[in-house]
Formats: structure tokens, C-alpha cells, sequence
């Protein structure tokens, strides 16, 4: 909680700043960008974390590879992290930069997570679905993850609903380790769920 409270403190820094030279805007796609590769490249992870590179270095290999290609409030922000050590924090500050962007422009985003690409239909009713949940228009933005199995995980500002498939199996799991059975049985049946038999 913690973080996500200072990934919005960054996010709103950087918003207003964007706003007074009018480019937040253009802050949002390169901002959510740089956040993808956060969160699914580990390589940037490594990069960032090993102590082979040298905070200089890092941070003039971060610069030339953004200089010219993002707005330049948004470099000096980057920069601004690496200089205090919260990059990691970048997905949230996308996420709530998101926020800002919509509640701004009067829109409702829902970010879902599914094990595969949903068909247009799916996606059509699904949108339905959390707008007459939430009680307002929402446009859900789906994002893929096969490790949750099925099912989806929707997030819709500091709400969450986890109705995927995984959360399901692991509460299932745990209930049949912890069951009351027989004896023997009760012994055989926390055996075969620890090996992932049926």
C-alpha cells in the first residue's frame, strides 16, 4: 500500500508538470511502455538490479536510449526516478498516470487479465458485464496472462475481483489439505494434492 501510495504521488508530479506544457497526453503511451517492459521483460529487471553496472552508467544508457523518442518532461521524470531509486515503481506510476488521464477525460477503464485473447464478442459482453457491475460506462482493457489458467482478474482503481481459475484451484488445495478425513485416507489424499494427482 505504501508504494502504490508514492507511485501516485510520482504519477501526480509528473501529470502536472505535463499539463502546464500541455504534453500529458503524450506522456501516457511512451509511460505505459516503459512499464510493459517492467513487468514482462526480465531483463530489464536484471539490468536494473545488478550491481555489475554502475548507477552512471545506467542511467546514460537509459538516457540515450530515450532521448529523442519520449517527451522530454518525461526523460527528465525517468531520470529523475533512477537518480532515487523508485524505477520499479513504474507500473504502478503508469497505472495510476492512466487514472489521471481518464478521470480527466471522463472515462472508466477496467484493466482485466485473461489466460487468452477473448473473442470480440467476450470482450463486447464482458464490458457489459462491469458497466452494469460498476455502475457506469466502463471500457476494460484486457491484458493476457496464461498463468492464472481461466477465468480473469479484474482491476478498476483500487478495487480488484480475482475470479480466475488458479485463485480457485490453490483455495480448492487448500481446503482438501486441511479437510477432516480418516486417518490413512486423510494422509493419502494431502499426499496425492502436494504431487498434483487427481
Amino acid at each position: 500500500m505504501k508504494d502504490l501510495t508514492i507511485a501516485r504521488g510520482y504519477a501526480s508530479a509528473l501529470f502536472e508538470v505535463g499539463e502546464r506544457h500541455g504534453e500529458e497526453e503524450a506522456c501516457g503511451p511512451p509511460l505505459r511502455a516503459l512499464a510493459e517492459m517492467f513487468r514482462a521483460d526480465p531483463r530489464t529487471t536484471r539490468f536494473f538490479a545488478t550491481p555489475r553496472i554502475s548507477r552512471e552508467a545506467r542511467r546514460e544508457s537509459v538516457r540515450r536510449a530515450l532521448e529523442g523518442r519520449v517527451p522530454e518532461r518525461l526523460l527528465h521524470f525517468v531520470m529523475m526516478l533512477l537518480e532515487k531509486r523508485r524505477q520499479s515503481l513504474l507500473p504502478e506510476i503508469s497505472d495510476a498516470y492512466q487514472t489521471l488521464l481518464d478521470e480527466r477525460a471522463g472515462r472508466h477503464r477496467a484493466y482485466v487479465t485473461m489466460a487468452r485473447e477473448p473473442d470480440p464478442a467476450t470482450e463486447v459482453l464482458l464490458g457489459e458485464r462491469l458497466s452494469e457491475l460498476l455502475g457506469q460506462p466502463v471500457k476494460p482493457e484486457i491484458g493476457i496472462n496464461p498463468a492464472i489458467l481461466g477465468g480473469f482478474i479484474v482491476r478498476y482503481g483500487d478495487r480488484w475481483l480475482d475470479a480466475s481459475l488458479r485463485r480457485h484451484l490453490v483455495a480448492l488445495r487448500r481446503e482438501m489439505i486441511h479437510a477432516r478425513l480418516p486417518g490413512s485416507l486423510a494422509e493419502s489424499a494431502q499426499q496425492r494434492v502436494w504431487k498434483g494427482e487427481r
